[in-house]
């Protein structure tokens, strides 16, 4: 098989699929590796560095798109590479179809193998190749918080940690999964006041043995979440169902009762969003930020694409593993293998064989069976 990285054209996207050492690694298994041409550079990579490890640097996206028989980028594909997709590819990446009608349209419609990193799920219920990404845009979602709460940046006029004889800030994460923990890491280490909420109380014990006496921790319903949120000055909304739209759970009213200047950062605007205000309206690293009813609403779609280096090396180290199988065994014994792979597939011969992305898009369900 022949894989290809082509470069990312979301807005301010400089991630990259592939490191030079995972090539060095997956040039053992595929035909051959095409990247094209700059594709690295925003994460600190060389075309050098790549050619070095086994790849061929090609001049344009179109020549990887045609020659490759697998895409394997970090982003969902945006509409000016549609016309790319045809019969049989692999499109191995974020998908996030729950929430992308039209990208779904299009896999079915050109019968694409959509491979969604996201829904790639273990048997304990763990994301492997979404929680690199959800570790790090945890930890953003403060940083990226803390700024906004800023007077230059429109916010309260707040610091984090407050100082002897004033308050810190009250930040309030809804959710304690991976994103959450990571979130909740940072504001307990900025000396912030912060309350967690969850419905897993086994997920909320945890969150408090590891911080005991430093954060509050109360069972997520939708009166705990109001006045949480009513007193909040930063909420870091958190909530992800795999594969399906986010749930909406913090209302428009809650919002109304925020003192202005508060800041909203949801980091479930991938999967839809999770507030009734950002719920279809995600902003970009351009343009970050919009206000309603006083509060600034943090909803980039790709936060850990900021951080371009870090994000890049951490996604490619838990994504090469499945490249790789793939490669090597082809699709149907990969799956074999790695039965987690399986919760991965999206869409296949033009069908949805991932039963929350149907259900959310509109199409039937197709249990799927795979050829050798």
């Amino acid at each position: 098989m022949i894989i290809g990285i082509p470069k990312e054209i979301k807005d301010q996207e400089s991630r990259v699929a592939i490191i030079p050492g995972a090539v060095s690694d997956l040039i053992k298994v595929a035909d051959k590796i095409l990247i094209e041409k700059g594709a690295g550079e925003l994460s600190g990579i060389k075309d050098e560095e790549y050619k070095d490890a086994g790849a061929t640097i090609v001049d344009s996206a179109k020549e990887v798109w045609e020659k490759s028989d697998i895409i394997y980028k970090v982003k969902e594909p945006l509409k000016e590479e549609y016309k790319y997709f045809r019969e049989g590819q692999i499109i191995y990446t974020y998908l996030h179809l729950a929430s992308n009608q039209e990208l779904t349209d299009a896999l079915i419609e050109n019968k694409v193998t959509g491979l969604a990193f996201e829904t790639v799920q273990m048997e304990t219920g763990l994301l492997p190749l979404l929680r690199p990404m959800s570790e790090i845009a945890g930890r953003m979602a403060v940083q990226e918080g803390a700024q906004y709460l800023t007077k230059p940046k429109g916010g309260r006029g707040i610091l984090m940690q407050g100082v002897p004889g004033v308050r810190p800030a009250n930040v309030v994460v809804v959710g304690a999964g991976t994103v959450g923990t990571a979130a909740t890491r940072i504001a307990v280490g900025m000396g912030a006041r912060v309350t967690v909420l969850d419905v897993n109380i086994d997920a909320l014990t945890k969150l408090h043995n590891i911080f005991p006496d430093k954060i509050e921790t109360l069972y997520s319903n939708p009166l705990n979440i109001e006045e949480a949120v009513k007193n909040a000055d930063l909420v870091i909304s958190t909530v992800l169902i795999p594969g399906s739209r986010a749930p909406q759970l913090i209302k428009e009213d809650m919002v109304k009762q925020m003192k202005e200047g508060s800041v909203i950062v949801d980091v479930a605007i991938d999967q839809g969003g999770s507030t009734d205000l950002t719920k279809g309206r995600p902003t970009t690293h351009s343009d970050p930020v919009f206000l309603e009813h006083g509060v600034i609403h943090y909803a980039v779609a790709n936060i850990p694409g900021a951080v371009a280096m870090t994000s890049t090396y951490a996604l490619s180290n838990a994504t090469t593993k499945y490249a790789k199988a793939i490669a090597q065994f082809g699709l149907k014994a990969s799956m074999e293998r790695f039965p987690e792979l399986a919760k991965g597939l999206n869409t296949y011969k033009g069908q949805i064989t991932y039963k929350p992305v149907a259900e959310a898009t509109g199409y039937d369900y197709k249990e799927p069976e795979i050829e050798e």
